[in-house]
């Protein structure tokens, strides 16, 4: 919550936005945000099918670097993979006005994906040194597994957040298969329709917002930032 309870705008882009230009459009609302010129803003999109590699990204975890276009980044994590079907959230927070406490952020971005997942029934949790939200896949006669279904990845300047989460609602599971998602390699990655739970990215939009402002507070309706 922000000591002020100022509301957050929201904004959803239609059609997918190339990495590029939404990073570039992401760095400067955080500088914005930062200099007390514009409003937090949780931002809504797909991107066409990237490998992206965070700041502890290993070069042998991209085992296909011709597969799609890959981009070096400056948030947390390793590699991960953006394309239509995730709905990714780029959250861009003055944590000034909330709390200065990295580890604390994160944990409430998982927690506002775990309430957006039991929108649909689906028990999402967190594991010890695996940032991220994860699930059990039970498939009948085998032995149950722990699948991702959310990645998250931040970065924090003068105390604003940038990039954020990305839930996979229905992407090509396929995609993710010419990188080690996050560097691990004894789990594997799941999706909201993968699961039995065929939703669509508005009905998902829908549980993000409501589990927005439970964890963090009021939004209001904004524009994208490009």
């Amino acid at each position: 919550m922000r000591s002020d309870d100022r509301p957050v705008q929201w904004a959803v882009s239609a059609g997918q936005v190339a990495y590029p230009d939404a990073v570039a459009a992401m760095e400067a609302r955080a500088a914005a945000i930062a200099a007390g010129e514009a409003a937090e803003l949780v931002w809504l999109l797909e991107h066409p099918p990237i490998y992206t590699a965070g700041v502890s990204a290993r070069d042998a975890d991209l085992l296909h670097a011709d597969r799609f276009p890959v981009h070096r980044t400056g948030r947390g994590g390793q590699f991960t993979y953006h394309g239509p079907g995730q709905r990714v959230a780029y959250v861009m927070l003055d944590l000034r006005a909330r709390r200065r406490d990295v580890h604390a952020f994160v944990t409430a971005l998982e927690d506002w994906v775990i309430l957006a997942l039991d929108s649909f029934g689906v028990r999402g949790e967190i594991r010890p040194g695996r940032v991220g939200v994860w699930v059990e896949s039970r498939t009948s006669g085998a032995p149950p597994r722990e699948d991702k279904i959310a990645a998250i990845g931040v970065k924090i300047r003068k105390w604003v957040s940038f990039h954020g989460i990305s839930l996979n609602v229905e992407p090509d599971l396929d995609h993710f298969a010419g990188i080690v998602p996050c560097g691990i390699t004894d789990h594997g990655v799941t999706s909201l329709v993968d699961l039995g739970r065929p939703v669509t990215l508005d009905e998902v939009d829908e549980a993000l917002r409501q589990g927005f402002q439970a964890i963090f507070g009021p939004v209001v309706r904004g524009d994208p930032p490009l």
